[in-house]
């Protein structure tokens, strides 16, 4: 327990740190450090995402980060997919699922490093829905 109990702060700080999706963190984590099968690391990284997004957000509340009218909207959006995703996730095998999440971690890899990189021209510094 004391393993996940570490995995959880890491996965929490990095969550902070870099805005990045518990389960970008969580799930490898899961996986490969307690040796839960694909598809029981990313419902167990579901669940486990609700407090770290919850304290993350709050944090975020008190900077002024939170762009409301977009976190509405997508939280709104996402619920019919994660009902969705989660039956095409039990209906495929594990090898396929494994295989789909290391593309989502090279497409977020490939995306940070693009934008990480890519000249900064046009930035204004206003803020457009808050």
């Amino acid at each position: 327990m004391a393993l996940v109990a570490f995995l959880g702060l890491v996965a929490g700080a990095l969550s902070g740190l870099l805005g990045v999706g518990g389960g970008i963190v969580f799930v490898p984590a899961l996986t490969l450090g307690l040796g839960l099968t694909q598809l029981h690391a990313e419902a167990t990284s579901l669940l486990a995402i609700i407090p770290t997004a919850v304290a993350g957000a709050a944090q975020q509340y008190r900077y002024g980060n939170i762009r409301w009218r977009a976190a509405v909207l997508i939280g709104v959006a996402s619920i019919g997919g994660v009902v969705a995703g989660a039956e095409i996730a039990e209906s495929l095998p594990e090898h396929a699922l494994t295989r789909l999440f290391a593309v989502l971690l090279i497409g977020v890899a490939a995306q940070m490093a693009w934008r990480a990189f890519r000249p900064k021209a046009g930035l204004s510094g206003r803020n457009p829905d808050n």
